[in-house]
């Protein structure tokens, strides 16, 4: 038992920080994407093709990240953006790269 337990801890130790990578990423962003989502803004889903096949907010648009860099004159920066992919680490990523070129643009999570 005390091998195992030896043998995983790193792989405990990467699951915490990425929980608490997660959670800095999301906390105290919810007011900002839910002001953006209510003046009818764009979500854009920076997932994998095939993870937004699998399930997906109605509505949102499929950019995944890898794919932004040459896709992002589709927008506008008039445009209200909320970026969303299943942890919050992309869609952050996603943001600060928005936020770069000067879009208004907030975490969805």
């Amino acid at each position: 038992m005390i091998e195992f337990i030896v043998s995983n801890w790193l792989i405990i130790l990467l699951l915490i920080a990425l929980f608490l990578i997660v959670l800095k990423y999301t906390k105290g962003n919810t007011k900002n994407y839910k002001e953006l989502l209510n003046q009818g803004a764009i979500i854009i889903d920076v997932r994998t093709e095939s993870e937004y096949k699998s399930g997906h907010i109605k509505n949102s648009i499929n950019v995944p990240l890898k794919d932004l860099t040459y896709r992002i004159n589709e927008f506008d920066k008039k445009d209200n953006i909320v970026t969303v992919c299943a942890a919050g680490v992309r869609a952050e990523s996603a943001k600060k790269f928005f936020e770069s070129r000067g879009y208004n643009v907030a975490n969805g999570g």
